[in-house]
């Protein structure tokens, strides 16, 4: 029942990949700058703008300034893994809208048991890779 379709993808994608993943390993946590001290501030980015910032002065044990050489290779950029463009799916018609060779689906979380069973058969049917097959657990058969 599970839908291990592979991608095909040439020598040069699989060596992006292989490069994003490696980058994502290096790249660091950018977290705002004082979000250890107030409670008030989340972690989430936000760039330094003070005169006196040692963030924004790049001082080495202050943490890292997100820039453009931490980012993934423009071919693979936010593609899923396995080589495949991520489509959300909410309902079974959304489903006939795919390209089986290029994109796969992810049934969304809000989805119910009974529309899920329903697009997974549609998603087999057609032939298309669901990325989450069993995220609800063991209730389906």
């Amino acid at each position: 029942m599970a839908n291990n379709k592979e991608l095909n993808m040439d020598n040069e994608s699989k060596r992006l990949f292989k490069v994003r993943r490696t980058q994502k390993g290096k790249k660091p946590q950018f977290k705002r700058s004082a979000s250890h001290k107030f409670k008030r501030l989340d972690s989430n980015w936000r760039r330094p703008r003070g005169l006196q910032s040692k963030l924004r002065r790049h001082v080495k044990a202050k943490g890292s300034l997100a820039q453009p050489g931490y980012g993934s290779p423009c071919q693979v950029k936010g593609l899923h893994p396995s080589g495949y463009q991520d489509i959300l799916v909410h309902t079974p018609k959304e489903v006939e809208d795919i390209d089986p060779t290029t994109q796969a689906i992810r049934i969304a979380k809000s989805v119910g048991g009974r529309k899920r069973a329903i697009i997974i058969e549609k998603a087999e049917e057609l032939g298309i890779k669901v990325l989450n097959h069993n995220a609800r657990g063991g209730d389906e058969e």
